[in-house]
């Protein structure tokens, strides 16, 4: 039998795992642009605390963050229906997860569009507005593409690393491809293939990954004249 019947488990777990690796992402991206823009603004508050976000991810192990976030989120929650009078209820895995991802891999997304937007030269910004372009204008138009090019190739590798990432989510209890691949192992005494099975999977994944992010690459440099070797 197909992987001792065990096949539809490990395919819910892929499907899972891709759930949660893109919403993350989204989640990441939000944040990761917030803070580039906290950390490039004028006003110092705001300085500081996208310094202080980016030095907390920098710091603790994604490990420990997952904990924290996951344990602490569930404990606001309690505190809150505590006050309220309301009955406790847990926290749903694949919603901590998504946070918790999100929010660590936010930091580093921070610092890649930092740099890329440090990477745009000022002159075109401020000829858009010369042209009488708004903000928002200006940003869509001239900002926005240019400093993607720039920023493709750590968004690319933030990518790789929060897929990988996604294994840990298996700690809180949530059925991803590592949990679907432990629990078949422990039920047919096979844990090293199935591990195998899982790594395969996800090098799949990064693969597919890496074909996107290279056409990804390819439009945002549209025009771009490459110096020859």
């Amino acid at each position: 039998m197909f992987l001792y019947g065990y096949g539809p488990l490990l395919l819910a777990g892929t499907i899972r795992t891709i759930e949660l690796s893109f919403l993350s992402l989204a989640t990441a991206v939000v944040l990761g642009l917030l803070g580039a823009t906290a950390k490039l603004s004028f006003r110092r508050p705001l300085r500081v605390l996208g310094s202080c976000y980016t030095t907390l991810i920098r710091s603790v192990p994604d490990l420990v963050l997952m904990l924290l976030l996951f344990y602490s989120i569930q404990i606001a929650i309690n505190n809150l229906t505590d006050a309220l009078g309301l009955p406790q209820f847990d926290i749903d895995p694949f919603a901590a997860g998504v946070l918790t991802i999100g929010f660590i891999y936010g930091g580093y997304f921070t610092e890649t569009f930092r740099g890329a937007f440090l990477s745009v030269p000022r002159g075109q910004l401020e000829a858009g507005a010369a042209y009488g372009m708004s903000g928002t204008l200006v940003f869509r138009r001239i900002l926005f593409p240019q400093m993607m090019r720039f920023a493709i190739p750590g968004i690319g590798n933030n990518w790789q690393v929060l897929v990988k990432a996604t294994a840990l989510v298996s700690i809180i209890g949530l059925a991803d491809i590592v949990k679907a691949a432990q629990d078949a192992g422990k039920s047919t005494f096979k844990m090293f293939f199935f591990i195998l099975c899982a790594a395969f999977i996800y090098m799949l994944i990064t693969t597919v990954s890496n074909l996107v992010l290279a056409w990804l690459a390819k439009q945002y440099s549209s025009g771009v004249r490459h110096a020859e070797l």
